[in-house]
């Protein structure tokens, strides 16, 4: 029941504010924080808090931003054997603007993140290739992400894909997938098609199936997720909870679909375990502050 992810790291620096500005716009806001983040990172947290054996592939900078962020997956149970610092480059960072309706706005300079290259999957060969589940993001370079997914395949190993931030992939490397995990945004991207209901989430969801991945499930924020498969095709509800902060919701989501898939779920159930997750995640502030334990899902 391995799990490695394999993504970005960063230091989000949060700001809560009454609304978010429009261009030109400086308004006052309120309380200051910061959380580590980064979509790779918040994706092993959730896995590790959820009861799941997680490796995490990842370069930071050289920097206080990188061992406070070693020291942040470790104190989490994380394997961290294959974090490595970049001597040249700073570490991720998040700036990220919270505004009284919970919703969000993220401008993220990368750094050290867009330094991570199929070698550094070399020294994370064997661990790869021993594992249930690989889980991926696009925080990190494509070619990467690429090799990622042809060790994974050489394996036998399952690829789940989180399809951000939202761009457009070749079909050579989607039809390699197991599973794909886009937002109604990242769908249209894929698709063409734009997301607002069931009807039209199917329409994107067979899409990406005859592009040849297996599972596809598309998230849909406060509605849950849309389930398509050979065997399912339906919204699956989440929880009705009040939101405060929806950053790394999306996170909670894929970390926790991947440790439910990891201990032989059906995809059904997955996908339920997946949305407590990410709804009790809403109900708090931060990325990797706000993920739920194990204990709490019940």
């Amino acid at each position: 029941m391995k799990i490695v992810v394999i993504g970005s790291s960063n230091t989000d620096m949060v700001v809560q504010s009454d609304h978010l500005p429009a261009p030109g716009e400086t308004i006052l806001g309120g309380t200051f924080f910061m959380n580590p983040g980064g979509k790779g990172a918040n994706q092993a947290v959730t896995a590790s808090r959820l009861g799941g054996n997680v490796t995490f592939v990842a370069k930071t900078g050289d920097d206080v931003f990188g061992k406070q962020t070693v020291q942040n997956l470790q104190k989490e149970g994380i394997h961290t054997d294959f974090v490595t610092m970049d001597p040249a480059l700073p570490s991720g960072v998040a700036l990220i603007t919270v505004d009284a309706q919970a919703e969000n706005c993220i401008v993220v300079a990368p750094g050290s993140n867009m330094a991570l290259t199929p070698d550094d999957l070399n020294l994370a060969f064997d661990r790869i290739k021993l594992a249930e589940i690989i889980l991926l993001q696009l925080e990190i370079p494509i070619e990467t992400v690429r090799y990622a997914i042809e060790i994974a395949n050489r394996n036998g190993v399952k690829v789940i894909l989180n399809p951000a931030p939202a761009q457009k992939l070749p079909d050579s490397l989607l039809k390699d997938l197991y599973m794909i995990t886009p937002n109604e945004s990242e769908a249209e991207i894929l698709t063409g098609v734009r997301v607002m209901d069931p009807d039209s989430a199917e329409k994107a969801a067979r899409i990406l199936r005859d592009k040849g991945i297996e599972q596809v499930i598309i998230t849909m924020g406060a509605v849950g997720a849309y389930l398509f498969s050979e065997k399912y095709s339906e919204l699956i509800p989440a929880p009705k909870v009040n939101a405060v902060d929806t950053t790394a919701a999306g996170d909670t989501f894929n970390g926790a679909l991947a440790v439910a898939l990891s201990e032989g779920s059906d995809l059904r159930e997955a996908v339920l375990f997946a949305n407590r997750a990410a709804s009790i995640a809403v109900t708090r502030p931060g990325a990797q502050a706000s993920t739920p334990y194990r204990h709490e899902l019940k």
